[in-house]
């Protein structure tokens, strides 16, 4: 079996990854994935993710506070919902605490009000229970807490 798959020595791919670093934040999981795509043996993979630090192109609390912001200013994610993401990408508890200090409580608070409102609008039903169900459904599922998301229902339908 031939093996057409690009080999790369240690400087090479250490250009590569810091292109792909520079280009936007990352996590080292994702960084890891990338040098096992260029098939580098895990001492290799070690001491470039070494340099990458050491040169600050990988850096996770950067990166955790980065994806809260956009996840929360772009998408309009709740805690739940980014936290969860950024354990898939193995990011550590004390990591993900200090990125979600980018969300401010009333910036947070606004959000999920904006997005109730918004979506109360849409909902055709004219069951309140039904109404308040499906509101509720889709603010948890933007990952939003559930004591959050009861109180700011109960407040737009009545």
């Amino acid at each position: 079996m031939q093996n057409n798959q690009k080999s790369y020595a240690i400087e090479e791919a250490l250009q590569k990854l810091m292109h792909y670093c520079a280009y936007r934040d990352r996590s080292q999981k994702e960084v890891e994935t990338k040098l096992d795509e260029m098939r580098m043996i895990p001492e290799a993979k070690e001491k470039i993710i070494i340099r990458l630090m050491q040169e600050n192109f990988l850096n996770e609390e950067r990166f955790a506070r980065s994806f809260v912001r956009g996840k929360f200013r772009i998408k309009k994610w709740g805690r739940i919902k980014i936290t969860q993401e950024l354990k898939k990408k193995e990011i550590s508890s004390p990591i993900i605490k200090l990125g979600l200090t980018e969300i401010k409580e009333s910036d947070y608070r606004k959000a999920l009000y904006e997005i109730a409102e918004k979506k109360e609008a849409i909902i055709k039903e004219s069951n309140t229970f039904k109404k308040k169900k499906k509101l509720a459904d889709h603010l948890l599922r933007k990952g939003y807490e559930p004591s959050l998301v009861f109180d700011c229902v109960n407040e737009i339908i009545h």
